[in-house]
């Protein structure tokens, strides 16, 4: 029989044999897991969350220990094992995924459970002293300096029919901002007393809150003045209701940083709202009422109401209450992907998508928002991306560090170099203390200027003459632009650890390919843990030659819930306490002159990966075009809605929706790539539809006309509820000459009559095609034809009616001459002279008659 081989955690050296059939117990915790699992540990909590020179002098921890096996588990125990310091911000992230081995500051192992058969769980807490030196202490994590520190939580127990062995870990880091006296020490000198953090150099930190969500308007559905909105489902209503994820984003803000006048403000100058325009545009329609898709996958299918009114209401009220006393700034409409935007290429499309969404910010939220800065959701552009930011008005990008490189290294980094397939994140190698030491550092000033993308940028609003700041002489300052994008860059490392907070977390684009794994094998508060732990280190560990400035970049549908986002607000309001960070405005920080170094681009190839498919880009452009086509054929009409601006943005919207980032790092790309599908098709249809619906109607049967110069009649229809400048587009035969009205309007849902001057010189029935176009030739509707029949006879008719009035002209002339030379006309012989006397006094008598009956009348 083959022997099984346990790995042995701990003080054990050696390698016991199973009996057979026993089977190798390997961890399921962040590093790597082969072979059969038995056990999962789960960190629950840890107290204090941040060690400070006043927190209790024990750790605390409590977590769950499951059976997930198939045989019973016995003596289980746990232990706290610590690692050195993290000394490099990459160690961050890389120092989870360390063999066991590393954590080399080890605590005792305490007896959680005798025995936990399959599908048995139990709940435990360890404690241990954070410093050695007390009277009663027999081990302790030996932490004898500030920094953060790596932890592993062990777990050994014996599984049937096999010997004691590690079963799992869970890992976390520790922020130890100070460290507290050592309790009961019998050494009174300094080994003994509080140690503190040094505070001569505090960080500046600024932070970004993010509130976002998916795209979840139904495509296809132009703007009306009455319409109800129609979302693909009802999910938006739990998220802005109570214990909603964006309910909760916006509690955690309230309980730390409340509008009670007279309360001191300065931390609330670091966080500055990041908002999605689609979010509030969203939000805004479900208070007028809206209705649900029965089916998400059938969206032509049956509705039914919505059920979230009541609560965007209130969402939207309390966010246009913290956005008027904290700083605010748009996200990209939709978290569109720029690059992809940049490649279609559509200026209207771009405009809407770039330039409306500080607009649409400042008029849902009644604030005004930090205009010129984007936020890309990938944290990572290409050149075509930037110069597409520049050429719109933009100053400067926020990207990661990584991002930018300095000029003429782009694409010579390991961040550049490396990727993972999609959905590639697990089964990783394990990383050794020699990985950890290699993994590349990525640092970048905290502004810098991207000297080869530029473009021309459209000339700013002139201020009001209050805002024009003075110089000495008097005059105005009119500060020069920069023809070139800034990019604000941020960490990379803290805004990995903080994309893992909370539900469903994803990993960021730019997080490099050595440190992805799948993080939703630790626990939530180890997550939690980590991101304390990431924005911390800053504040701890400052690098020569390195500003000290921190921006905090969240993933935009972040998952955190209400204790975890004031968990880290609670962080950096302790480490601002502690004069480890002070708070500085995000304007600030977009406001400071780059540095000298020139920089480039450096477009992350993960980053490409999870991009949005090229297949995209040419229907998004072909849909763009023809509502910018049908755009400058629509008519304004003072105090009427829908404008034809309210009337088609949201189609553009809806293409705007198909470039969407959302759901697309999430390692499987079908669904986002099922729903982009879908919008497009929907959009498509809704054009079609809207282009046929402004047509010229056809006649029935044969039109006839009077004459050869009779005008024709044609009625046009327009179901719009705009109006709409047209023209007729007709085929006219050779044997007709018709005559151009020119540029014609149709009122909104309504029909028009016109009536076109037609010359016909043929009697036999013609065929003529008739069609509407838009004034620039783009066909609207359906063409149509007129069967045309004239009673006109052409040259023909004009030469028999003058023969025949020359010869009654003549035959006239012959009897008036025969009377005047009193001869007898030859056409009278034969005619009776008494016949012709009664015949001439009836005509007397006649004549007297009427006569008479006309003076009686009068």
């Amino acid at each position: 029989m083959i022997v099984a081989v346990l790995t042995i955690l701990g003080s054990a050296t050696t390698l016991p044999t199973l009996l057979p059939g026993a089977a190798q117990a390997q961890p399921t915790g962040t590093g790597s897991a082969t072979g059969p699992k038995f056990l999962k540990l789960s960190l629950d909590s840890v107290t204090p969350t941040a060690v400070t020179t006043t927190s209790d002098p024990v750790l605390t921890v409590s977590g769950t220990v499951t059976n997930i096996g198939d045989r019973r588990v016995e003596d289980i125990s746990v232990r706290v094992q610590r690692a050195a310091a993290i000394t490099a911000p990459s160690n961050l992230r890389a120092a989870l995924r360390l063999d066991q081995v590393n954590y080399d500051v080890n605590g005792d192992f305490e007896e959680i459970a005798t025995l936990l058969d399959p599908g048995d769980r139990k709940k435990f807490t360890v404690t241990i002293p954070l410093r050695g030196g007390g009277a009663s202490a027999t081990t302790s994590l030996d932490i004898s300096k500030p920094g953060v520190y790596p932890l592993l939580l062990n777990v050994n127990g014996e599984p049937a029919y096999g010997t004691q062995a590690r079963l799992d870990d869970a890992r976390f880091l520790l922020p130890v901002l100070g460290l507290p006296p050592v309790p009961n020490s019998a050494d009174s000198s300094e080994t003994g007393q509080p140690v503190a953090a040094p505070t001569d150099a505090p960080v500046a930190t600024t932070l970004l809150w993010p509130l976002a969500d998916r795209p979840r308007l139904v495509a296809g559905h132009p703007g009306s003045a009455d319409g109800k909105a129609e979302l693909t489902d009802d999910e938006l209503a739990a998220s802005l209701g109570k214990g909603g994820r964006l309910d909760q984003l916006l509690a955690a803000l309230e309980s730390v940083f409340d509008t009670v006048p007279g309360r001191d403000r300065t931390l609330a100058t670091s966080v500055c709202l990041a908002v999605d325009p689609d979010l509030l545009i969203t939000a805004q329609a479900m208070t007028k009422g809206y209705r649900v898709l029965a089916s998400p996958s059938d969206p032509d299918g049956a509705t039914r109401p919505g059920t979230g009114a009541a609560q965007a209401q209130t969402w939207l009220a309390r966010l246009r209450t913290l956005a008027g006393s904290m700083c605010t700034v748009a996200l990209p409409f939709a978290q569109v992907d720029l690059a992809a935007l940049a490649a279609v290429n559509d200026p209207d499309l771009s405009a809407r998508a770039m330039n409306a969404p500080a607009e649409i910010v400042d008029s849902i939220l009644a604030t005004k928002s930090v205009r010129g800065v984007s936020l890309p959701d990938s944290g990572s552009i290409d050149t075509s991306a930037g110069i597409l930011l520049r050429s719109h008005g933009f100053g400067t990008a926020v990207l990661a560090d990584s991002a930018v490189a300095t000029e003429g290294t782009a694409g010579t980094s390991e961040a550049s170099q490396q990727t993972t397939s999609r959905g590639d994140t697990k089964n990783q190698p394990t990383v050794t203390q020699n990985t950890v030491n290699q993994t590349a550092e990525h640092t970048a000033p905290e502004v810098v200027r991207l000297s080869g993308v530029t473009a021309a940028v459209p000339a700013p609003a002139p201020a009001p003459p209050a805002a024009e700041p003075a110089v000495p002489n008097g005059n105005p300052a009119a500060p020069a632009v920069d023809p070139a994008l800034h990019a604000a860059t941020f960490d990379i490392w803290s805004a990995t650890a903080l994309a893992a907070v909370g539900s469903n977390p994803p990993t960021p684009s730019f997080t490099p390919a050595k440190v992805r794994y799948e993080v939703t094998n630790d626990s939530r508060a180890a997550r939690l843990q980590d991101a304390l732990g990431a924005i911390s280190w800053s504040a701890l560990n400052p690098e020569p030659n390195q500003p000290r400035s921190l921006l905090l970049v969240p993933p935009q549908q972040w998952g955190a819930n209400k204790e975890e986002a004031t968990a880290l607000l609670r962080q950096i309001e302790l480490l601002v306490r502690g004069n480890l960070a002070v708070p500085r405005p995000f304007h600030e920080l977009v406001a400071q002159p780059p540095n000298p170094q020139p920089y480039e681009l450096d477009y992350l190839p993960q980053a490409a990966q999870d991009a949005v498919p090229d297949r995209f880009v040419a229907p998004v452009r072909d849909q763009g075009r023809r509502i910018s086509d049908l755009t400058r054929a629509l008519v304004e009409v003072p105090e009427a809605e829908p404008t034809p601006r309210q009337f088609l943005d949201p189609l553009r919207d809806d293409l705007i929706r198909v470039l969407s980032l959302s759901d697309r790092r999430t390692g499987d790309a079908t669904q986002a790539d099922t729903f982009a599908q879908r919008r497009i098709d929907q959009t498509t249809r809704a054009m079609d539809k809207i282009y046929g619906s402004v047509t010229v109607l056809p006649p029935g049967g044969v039109y006839t006309l009077a004459s050869e110069q009779s005008p024709l009649l044609l009625v046009a229809r327009n179901d719009l509820p705009v109006s709409i400048r047209i023209k007729f587009l007709i085929e006219a035969p050779a044997e007709t000459k018709i005559t151009d009205l020119g540029e014609e309007q149709l009122p909104p849902k309504g029909t028009r009559s016109f009536q076109i001057p037609t010359e016909v010189s043929d009697s036999r029935n013609l065929v003529i095609p008739i069609s509407l176009t838009t004034p620039d030739g783009i066909a609207l509707g359906n063409a149509t034809s007129v069967s045309v029949r004239s009673n006109a006879y052409g040259q023909a008719l004009a030469i028999i009616t003058a023969c025949a009035g020359l010869l009654l002209f003549l035959l006239a002339g012959r009897r008036l001459w025969r009377r005047f030379r009193g001869q007898p006309d030859p056409a009278d012989e034969g005619f009776d002279p008494s016949t012709r006397r009664r015949v001439n006094r009836y005509r007397r008598a006649k004549k007297r008659v009427i006569q008479q009956e006309h003076q009686e009348a009068q």
